[in-house]
């Protein structure tokens, strides 16, 4: 069976796990006190061009997510997401469980406007029962987004200054940032993300690593404590330099942005594929995940020899089927699956 139905089944890039055997004999000072989570953090203030970026380290997305909004916000506060945000549809209610709202705007492609967060903004101000609602605080998007969907530097120069005009904090959740970054219809590179944002994570987890989630803090005011509510949310790993050692090989060479290259083009060969065979596109998108509306022939042929993942049923014949390619994905499994695609 080939797997195109997560990017997350393989452990890590062979550098890793090279870099993780040589060092295995090492000892290390705990919970990200140790000499590769400050070399890796040296790595990415450079990548992103921030020398005074505070780094954390976390294990995963639900974990990273939680963590960031539940130490920015007061107890009243809410978070803006799209209805389609992972936040709001696949993390089990995370964020309410520390006691926020999130607060769910309609998007047809993973996606809100800037219009749309001025609207929240509106609404803030002119509210005529104050101290009785949640009140947004924060604004929460993903690059790429759940539908694999990108922001351009104009959404997020727009975003970003509906943001300052209400006094909302930016974050953005980078779980598969290293696909963003590599996809050719990408306009936003690591530097304008943190010239933007008041907080957002690099993932690794999806992006070629073991597990783990680097935290760049940008704003002075998210900054004092991270460690102390990290700690308290359960977020601090005490072999810690497990994690800076793997982002420091991400980092280092680039292999971050070169691992997901391949991937990414794989990724929209499969989508013209499916175009040539009349299969329509539930989203276009441009990066790794991939988001087709199939029959239930056309997904019964296939599942013989290659796994997708269901989104939802459209109707009776016709269900959502997302299809991810990975930075371990092989040319030769995209190239059968091409083949199968013809046959349908």
């Amino acid at each position: 069976m080939i797997r195109f139905d997560n990017d997350y089944s393989r452990s890590a890039h062979p550098k890793i796990i090279e870099a993780l055997s040589e060092d295995m004999y090492n000892s290390y000072a705990g919970y990200g006190l140790d000499s590769w989570c400050e070399i890796a953090s040296d790595e990415i203030r450079k990548a992103i061009g921030k020398p005074d970026a505070d780094i954390h380290y976390l294990i995963g997305g639900t974990q990273t997510n939680m963590t960031v909004i539940d130490i920015a916000l007061r107890s009243f506060e809410g978070v803006i997401s799209a209805d389609t945000g992972h936040v709001n549809v696949h993390e089990t209610g995370a964020i309410e469980f520390t006691r926020h709202k999130v607060i769910a705007l309609p998007s047809a492609d993973g996606k809100i406007t800037s219009a749309q967060v001025r609207e929240q903004g509106v609404l803030k101000v002119q509210n005529p029962t104050p101290g009785h609602v949640v009140e947004p605080k924060m604004v929460y998007i993903s690059q790429p987004t759940e539908f694999g969907t990108l922001y351009s530097k104009e959404e997020l120069e727009a975003i970003r200054a509906s943001c300052d005009e209400f006094g909302f904090y930016l974050f953005v959740d980078g779980a598969r940032l290293s696909y963003a970054l590599s996809s050719p219809f990408n306009d936003v590179d690591l530097k304008h993300i943190a010239s933007i944002c008041d907080a957002f994570y690099i993932g690794g987890t999806k992006c070629g690593a073991l597990f783990g989630e680097a935290v760049v803090i940008l704003n002075n005011e998210l900054k004092p404590h991270f460690f102390s509510y990290q700690k308290q949310h359960g977020a601090l790993l005490a072999k810690g330099w497990l994690l800076g050692l793997q982002f420091y090989t991400l980092f280092k060479d680039d292999l971050y942005t070169e691992v997901a290259r391949a991937a990414v083009k794989m990724a929209l060969n499969i989508k013209s594929a499916m175009l040539s065979k009349g299969i329509k596109l539930a989203v276009d998108s441009p990066t790794n995940q991939q988001f087709f509306i199939m029959t239930n022939e056309q997904i019964k042929a296939l599942s013989e020899e290659y796994m997708l993942s269901e989104i939802e049923t459209i109707d009776e014949s016709h269900k959502c089927m997302r299809l991810c390619t990975a930075w371990y994905t092989k040319q030769q499994d995209v190239d059968s699956f091409i083949e199968a695609i013809k046959r349908l």
